[in-house]
């Protein structure tokens, strides 16, 4: 037996010096980059061939910085038509070009040049222009415990074959407590709240890159293509709803563009993930060819397609519990009432002479009401107020 113990014991002793070995071994790796590299050009965008152009320049940075991007101001941004129409862009704001809303025409090839305020020169080649074929359907299904939103499309005539795209997501929810009341520092009164902060919507928009392609298929159709997935108990489903989907045909150059940023974005950190590879935009400095630019600038139109999902279009029992990002949060209560005619006690006024500290209601046995037997209740702002995760703006979309 206490052979067998021993044994048992060293190895133990060799996988942990195994392990302490091999944890030694792993050292951060910071690769060297070209200090041309670390302030390239970045285009970011599209040209829209049948609506709105922008397109975004900013400057790369060194891969350590926690610096946002700096926007390239005062640059010249043009649309040209081979032999042909020149479309200039406009900035506003800092580093963003925006077009009019443009109807290019399909037979024509069209490239993007850039003159930044220091001189330079960029510009894409001579692009074809794609015909985004229009959406057929967006839809959803209750699968693998939550909801699965799909979209179908397809081209007749054969001419897309590489598909993109992106979404928006709108949705409504309120804060964790209505507020009737506010308590007023220059008065020192309660008084009724007169804005609504209960009620908000929520914006996101696609963060990850979603496109297929039909090359492997008898026909260019596109069938249930899975989007977004969204878990049974998300805070977006809890009241209504709403997601707008965006697409864009492709050459397949950009298609390959945006397949590697793919996978050299989104699919490393396991030892099975592919390798990084270099990603080859489509713009060039026209003084020195070997200067890197970084983007790919694409020109088609885009089909759009919304859809809404309220909570009555659910599945899920009447008492099912979502999740509203409020959890931890709990109501304060002051029990000290004023006597008539008198003003607030000094507890009260303290509690909630600050923006960081809301009143709710007063005496929740009746909301919306004073009662003699009166509590103040409150709650921190960001549980009362929704503006602070959203907006009470409704959207124009909204129905």
């Amino acid at each position: 037996m206490a052979t067998s113990v021993c044994i048992k014991a060293r190895a133990a002793a060799l996988w942990a010096g195994l392990l302490g070995l091999a944890s030694s071994c792993v050292t951060p790796y910071v690769p060297e980059v070209p200090a041309v590299a670390q302030n390239s050009l970045v285009v970011n965008g599209f040209i829209n061939s049948q609506g709105t152009t922008s397109i975004q320049l900013t400057r790369s940075l060194d891969l350590t910085s926690t610096k946002a991007p700096v926007a390239e101001g005062k640059a010249t941004v043009a649309i040209q038509a081979q032999g042909g129409q020149r479309f200039a862009l406009t900035e506003s704001p800092v580093g963003t070009y925006t077009s009019a809303s443009l109807n290019l025409n399909p037979a024509l090839t069209y490239k993007l040049s850039i003159t930044t305020a220091g001189g330079k020169s960029y510009e894409t080649d001579y692009l074809p222009v794609k015909t985004t074929p229009a959406i057929d359907k967006v839809y959803w299904r209750y699968e693998n415990d939550g909801i699965q939103i799909y979209v179908n499309t397809h081209d007749a005539n054969r001419n897309t074959t590489y598909y993109r795209w992106k979404y928006q997501e709108t949705w409504q929810f309120t804060s964790a407590f209505e507020s009737f009341y506010q308590y007023n520092p220059v008065t020192q009164l309660i008084e009724p709240r007169t804005d609504d902060i209960y009620h908000c919507w929520g914006n996101s928009i696609s963060t990850t890159i979603t496109q297929t392609n039909t090359t492997r298929l008898s026909q260019d159709v596109v069938q249930d293509f899975p989007l977004v997935l969204l878990p049974a108990n998300s805070e977006k489903l809890r009241i209504r709803y709403s997601i707008l989907v965006q697409q864009y045909a492709q050459t397949k150059e950009e298609y390959d563009y945006w397949e590697t940023l793919k996978k050299n974005s989104e699919n490393l950190g396991t030892i099975n993930d592919p390798l990084p590879s270099q990603i080859t935009g489509n713009i060039h400095c026209i003084s020195n060819p070997d200067e890197p630019v970084l983007g790919f600038v694409g020109i088609h139109s885009v089909s759009e397609q919304r859809i809404f999902i309220d909570r009555n279009d659910l599945p899920q029992p009447k008492d099912f519990v979502f999740k509203t990002g409020y959890e931890d949060c709990v109501l304060i209560v002051e029990d000290r009432c004023p006597r008539r005619g008198k003003p607030l006690p000094p507890g009260v006024t303290q509690t909630f002479n600050t923006p960081a500290l809301l009143m709710t209601d007063v005496s929740r046995t009746t909301p919306g009401t004073y009662l003699t037997d009166c509590s103040y209740y409150g709650a921190f702002a960001e549980c009362v107020d929704c503006r602070l995760r959203g907006t009470k703006v409704k959207p124009s979309f909204w129905r």
